[in-house]
């Protein structure tokens, strides 16, 4: 194994992703002293802790690894967006994505008797 690649492959997908490093290796399981343990020891990691942040990150181990490159980036414009959507109970995704099909709709075709927000005046007046 190429620890170095395998390092920098996982620094190069936790930026696409929008999360530090240890975040990941913490959250996915992996530990999160699993970056100071390639760098600085040199350790090989278990196959177990390689699959779960391949996982974390959207990736196969075998691009993670270095073994294979990533056939197309799966990986969002704006990552804190997806976070954020991901952290929501299904009900509220459900939520979220009538919203956002509401307002597509609004923007993709005039809509009779619409008004704009900016003419409603102030949100919050005085008293």
């Amino acid at each position: 194994m190429n620890t170095e690649l395998f390092v920098q492959n996982i620094k190069e997908c936790c930026a696409l992703c929008g999360v530090k490093p240890t975040v990941a290796c913490r959250e996915s399981g992996a530990g999160a002293n699993l970056i100071n343990m390639l760098e600085r020891r040199g350790s090989i990691p278990s196959v177990e802790k390689v699959q779960l942040l391949a996982q974390y990150l959207g990736v196969s181990t075998s691009e993670l690894l270095g073994e294979h490159l990533p056939t197309v980036p799966a990986f969002p414009e704006h990552p804190d967006l997806v976070n954020l959507y991901d952290q929501l109970s299904e009900e509220a995704q459900q939520e979220v994505m009538a919203f956002i099909e509401f307002e597509r709709t609004q923007e993709t075709k005039a809509v009779k008797g619409r008004i704009p927000l900016e003419s409603l005046g102030d949100p919050d007046p005085p008293g």
